[in-house]
């Protein structure tokens, strides 16, 4: 599932190639597994009138939620799932496998929505009612959209009072971080995925702060991470390239590239989890 780096690379690709466009046609691929994608709809049509027509005024983010503020008072609303792509391209490119809705703009090719899962999210709504949508909203940090003060970060790490992974990988606290990125994070905060946050130093503390952002960022600038289940790729079907920079997950049994000690791999709570007893503590 794309996590929030990859989520906030499509956001500033729909920024750039999307924006100002309007949709000429828009088609729910036949069959009852792309309907499965537009479950609020009861039927194709409702969705497609919805749309055609309307120009895209806004591309925001919300979370792992990306949205098309439209000229006609609504918005659509895409959340990827599992294995799901958002891909803008010619309208004379092939349609490939697994491509469930294709939205063409009245100049600028198609976007199109793949999934090989079905766990892909799409619906319009109105756009006084976004707000309210229910589990759009449900997390209280998002790094890269509203940063924390890191006394606050702080404050909220000792309320907590969980293991640090369990903690960073749950939606409902940072939201989109998933398990690659919170092994990553807390490998160069130098933490172990069991340390409890309310038992961390000020200086614990600051440390996780900074390596939250920096990972973040770095892997936005990386255009993501396209790594086995993590098959993202940009807007123009391009891969990310932050795999290459992976520091412990799925690298167990390799040397650390901090301390030369062997990559480990544990379940913790059912979950692979990747570290180096040696850097983190």
């Amino acid at each position: 599932m794309p996590a929030l780096p990859e989520i906030e690379v499509l956001h500033r690709d729909l920024e750039k190639e999307v924006v100002n466009r309007r949709f000429k046609e828009v088609e729910v691929r036949p069959g009852s597994t792309s309907m499965k994608l537009i479950p609020r709809h009861g039927r194709r049509k409702e969705f497609q009138d919805l749309l055609v027509g309307a120009k895209v005024e806004h591309a925001t983010r919300v979370g792992r939620h990306l949205l098309l503020e439209l000229d006609n008072e609504h918005t659509l609303v895409v959340r990827l799932g599992a294995h799901g792509l958002l891909v803008k391209v010619s309208a004379s490119g092939d349609v490939v496998p697994h491509t469930h809705i294709v939205m063409a703009f009245t100049i600028g090719g198609q976007l199109r929505i793949l999934c090989a899962d079905a766990t892909t999210e799409v619906f319009v709504t109105s756009t006084d009612e976004v707000k309210g949508i229910e589990g759009m909203h449900d997390f209280e940090i998002d790094p890269l959209e509203s940063p924390l003060a890191w006394q606050h970060f702080s404050a909220l790490l000792e309320q907590k009072a969980r293991p640090m992974k369990d903690l960073l990988a749950d939606e409902t606290f940072i939201v989109g971080l998933g398990d690659l990125y919170s092994d990553e994070i807390l490998f160069t905060s130098g933490l172990r995925y069991d340390r409890r946050s309310d038992k961390l130093s000020s200086q614990d503390v600051r440390r996780l702060y900074r390596s939250v952002m920096e990972t973040l960022q770095e892997a936005v600038k990386l255009r993501g991470t396209s790594l086995g289940d993590h098959e993202f790729t940009d807007l123009t079907g391009q891969p990310g390239t932050y795999q290459v920079e992976l520091k412990v997950y799925r690298r167990e049994g390799e040397f650390c590239r901090r301390c030369r000690h062997d990559i480990q791999k544990v379940s913790h709570n059912g979950i692979d989890t990747f570290f180096c007893p040696q850097c983190q503590t």
